[in-house]
Formats: structure tokens, sequence, C-alpha cells
């Protein structure tokens, strides 16, 4: 399996995959302890690996959001709750969430192994969001380290996607509307926010996707063959028992 061959086939699942807890309902019942609504979990839970800081560098550390939307939500949670105790939080409903989904399924161990290794070898430079959660503490059961080591990952691609949106000059929103113009309200924004779409704009889409996957690949290129294996068919696994 080349690395072309293993990004191709690890990345989407675990786009796919990675936020499987977000709004699951023992999360929600757990932001609920907390007095969180779930959007406001949603913000705190992820952003809060930044730590105490201003609604906009959490607007930026996200993308694709519209920024007030992200500042407006964090501002109201992080009165309620320290925005580092709703991280942490969220990371053991994600954990829980593995517990919940994943105990049992094949192979998940040696997954782990991979997933850890790949995590291991990830560049945090430039990637604030991903630098955050990798440095909260995962836990050690395979289970609960899978979901959490799925999040974590994602968050390495969501970093480094917003890096390659901006090296090849769009915007976190125009990329929004090119690539999930059906959820444009949820993220914030309306048909009235949505920019000029051209064909150079589709084909820099293009272009953000190559890009995304050089920056990653090299943290994906320590796995040999059999870590490869493990990686792609662990994820087929786990994403057919997040769906079962």
């Amino acid at each position: 399996m080349t690395n072309e061959e293993l990004i191709a086939a690890a990345c989407p699942i675990i786009r796919d995959t990675g936020w499987a807890f977000y709004f699951a309902p023992d999360t929600l019942a757990r932001g609920a302890e907390l007095g969180l609504d779930g959007l406001q979990f949603y913000v705190l839970g992820r952003g809060g690996v930044l730590g105490d800081v201003e609604g906009s560098v959490v607007a930026s550390a996200f993308g694709y959001f519209n920024p007030t939307l992200i500042d407006s939500t964090w501002r109201a949670g992080s009165a309620i709750v320290p925005p580092r105790m709703a991280g942490r939080a969220y990371m053991e409903c994600c954990a829980a969430h593995g517990r919940g989904r994943l105990t049992g399924v094949p192979g998940l161990a040696a997954f782990v192994a991979a997933a850890d290794a790949v995590n291991s070898a990830a560049d945090p430079d430039g990637l604030a969001l991903y630098a955050g959660v990798a440095a909260e503490p995962l836990v050690d059961d395979v289970p609960g380290r899978a979901m959490q080591l799925l999040t974590v990952l994602r968050e390495y691609r969501g970093s480094a996607h917003l890096i390659a949106i901006r090296a090849v000059g769009l915007d976190a929103k125009t990329a929004h509307f090119v690539k999930r113009p059906g959820d444009i309200g949820m993220f914030g924004w309306t048909d009235d926010d949505a920019p000029v779409i051209t064909d150079d704009t589709i084909a820099k889409m293009d272009e953000i996707e190559a890009l995304t996957d050089r920056i990653v690949t090299p943290a994906f290129a320590v796995l040999d063959d059999a870590g490869r294996t493990a990686l792609v068919d662990g994820l087929s696994a786990i994403q057919a028992a997040l769906t079962a």
C-alpha cells in the first residue's frame, strides 16, 4: 500500500467517524450536567484545549464557521464552565462513546497501535487545534483510546486543511460554501454571505485537498506494511460499528 493509497483509504473514514460522539445522547447529557446546551458543549469541548482565550481565537482554529457564531457561543459557554474543564469532559465523552460502541471490534488493538504511531509522528507546528487536543492525555483502555485517536487525527487533518486553504489563496468561508453548501445555516452563515464561486475556485479546492494530503502524509508514512493494513482494516471495522 503506497502512501497515496493509505491516505485515500484512511483519511475519509477518520473525517467521517472522528466526530461520532459530538452530539451523541450521552455527550449531550454530560453537557447538560455542566449547564451547557449542545452547541455550547461542542464549541467549548473542541476549543477548550486552547485554554481561556478569546472566541475569535477559537473561531480561527475551527475555520468554516461564522466567527460571530463561535464567539457568542464561546462567551456564553465559558461563563458557565471553564474551557479547559469542558475540553477534558469532552474527551471523556469521546472515550465513553468508544467503550459503548467499539468494544469487541476486531483488530482494534492493532488499529490503536498504528494510530498511536501516526499521532506520535505528526508535526503540530502551525496546527493549533490539533496541538491542543494532542496534548491531552489519552485513556489506556483500547475502545476508549481508539475513539479518542480518531478524534485527534481528525483534528490533525482538519488543522492541516485550514493551512492548505490559506496557502492557495482561499478563505475558510469560501471553502465551506463549496464543500458543504447544504450546511451553511448550521455553521452560522446565510445565503447573503455566499461568496462568488468560479471555476478557478473549484480548481483551488482540488489543490487544497492535494496539499492537505501532502501535509499529513509524513505522519502516516511511518507505518510499515502491517501497520498500514491494521490502520485501514481497523478504520473499516470501526466505521461499521459506529454506523450500525
